[in-house]
C-alpha cells in the first residue's frame, strides 16, 4: 500500500534504485483472459494502492484548505496550463458533424510532439531517463486522437502518470492533498475544457447506466472529502442550490455541476446511477461503493484496460511482495 509513497513518519527518504532501467510502456493485454494477468501484477497493486492513498489523504479536507505545495507539483500546474492555452490557439473547425471536432487532433499533435520536453520540465536532471516512459502516461491522458474520445481509461492513465512520479520519489508523501486538489483538479479543469470545445465523444460510456460520461476519479476522492461532513449528506447533492454554494470547496459537486451545466432534463433520468447514489445514507458508504463499482466498471472491463501500457514503473510482472 505504500510500497512506493515511503512511510510517514519515517526520517529517511526512499531514493529510487539507482540502477532503473526505464522502457517505453506497451500494451500487454491483448485479449479477455490477459485480464487475469492485470489483476495480478504489480501495476495493478501500485496503481490502486495510489488512489486508496489519495483517498485517504484528502478524507474529510475542503479543496480550498491550505496544504504545502511543493516545486514539482508547480511545474505539473504549469503543464497543464500549457495544455489549456494550447485549446486557445486551437479553436474547433467548422465541420458537418457536431461531434468530435477534428481541431482536436492538431491539438493533440502538439502534445503527442511536446510531451517529452513537457516532462522533463517536472523531473529532475539525474531522472531524465525517466522522461519518455512517464510521457506515454501523460500522452494517453488526454482523449483518443482518432475517435476523438474521453473516458476513464485515460483518466487512469493520468493517475498513472502521477503514480510514477510518486514512483521515481519526484512527488513525495507529503505532497497528497496537492497532487488531489491542485493538479488532478487542473487536469479535471482542462480535461472539461476540451470535451466542451472539441465536443468529445464518451469513450465506451454505459449511456444513463453509467456514473458519468467522462470521470470516475473525482467522485470517489469527493465523496472522501465529504466524509463526516457536519451538514452536507448525500442527498443533498442533487439540491441545484446545495451544489452552487459548495461546488468550490468539494470535488464531487463540481463534477455534478458540470453534468448539469452539460445536460438537460431531469437529474434522475440522465444521471440515473449518481441519482441512485445521493439516497445512500452516508458518505463513506457513497465511498467505499465507488471503490468497489470502479474497480469493477473500469478496472475490470476490457474495454478500458486493453489500451494501459506497462512498462518498468508500473510492470505487467506478478505482485512479488
Amino acid at each position: 500500500f505504500t510500497s512506493f509513497l515511503h512511510l510517514p513518519g519515517t526520517s529517511e527518504e526512499v531514493a529510487p534504485p539507482v540502477q532503473q532501467c526505464f522502457m517505453v510502456p506497451k500494451k500487454e493485454i491483448n485479449v479477455v483472459s490477459d485480464m487475469a494477468k492485470w489483476k495480478r501484477s504489480q501495476a495493478y497493486a501500485d496503481y490502486m494502492g495510489f488512489i486508496l492513498t489519495l483517498n485517504e489523504g484528502v478524507r474529510g479536507k475542503k479543496l480550498t484548505c491550505e496544504y504545502k505545495v511543493s516545486e514539482p507539483i508547480e511545474k505539473l500546474v504549469a503543464l497543464l496550463n500549457t495544455l489549456d492555452r494550447w485549446i486557445d490557439e486551437t479553436p474547433p473547425v467548422d465541420q458537418p458533424s457536431r461531434f468530435g471536432n477534428k481541431a482536436f487532433r492538431t491539438w493533440y499533435a502538439k502534445l503527442d510532439q511536446e510531451a517529452e520536453k513537457l516532462v522533463s520540465a517536472v523531473i529532475p536532471k539525474h531522472l531524465a531517463d525517466a522522461a519518455p516512459e512517464v510521457a506515454v502516461y501523460l500522452k494517453e491522458s488526454v482523449g483518443n486522437s482518432t475517435r476523438i474520445d474521453y473516458g476513464t481509461g485515460h483518466e487512469a492513465a493520468f493517475a498513472a502518470f502521477l503514480c510514477c512520479l510518486c514512483k521515481i520519489g519526484v512527488l513525495r508523501v507529503d505532497d497528497q492533498m496537492a497532487i488531489v486538489f491542485k493538479v488532478f483538479n487542473r487536469y479535471l479543469e482542462v480535461m472539461r475544457k476540451l470535451q466542451k470545445t472539441y465536443r468529445m465523444e464518451p469513450a465506451g460510456s454505459q449511456g444513463v447506466w453509467g456514473l458519468d460520461d467522462f470521470q470516475f476519479l473525482p467522485f470517489i476522492w469527493g465523496s472522501s472529502q465529504l466524509i463526516d461532513h457536519p451538514s452536507l449528506e448525500p442527498r443533498h447533492f442533487v439540491d441545484e442550490k446545495v451544489v452552487n454554494e459548495n461546488h468550490k470547496d468539494f470535488m464531487f459537486l463540481e463534477c455534478i455541476l458540470f453534468i448539469t451545466e452539460m445536460k438537460t432534463g431531469p437529474f434522475a433520468e440522465h444521471s440515473n446511477q449518481l441519482w441512485n447514489i445521493s439516497a445512500v445514507p452516508s458518505w463513506s458508504k457513497v465511498n467505499q461503493g465507488l471503490i468497489r463499482m470502479y474497480k469493477a466498471e473500469c478496472l475490470e472491463k476490457f474495454p478500458v484496460i486493453q489500451h494501459f501500457k506497462f512498462g518498468s514503473l508500473l510492470p505487467i510482472q506478478p505482485v512479488t511482495s
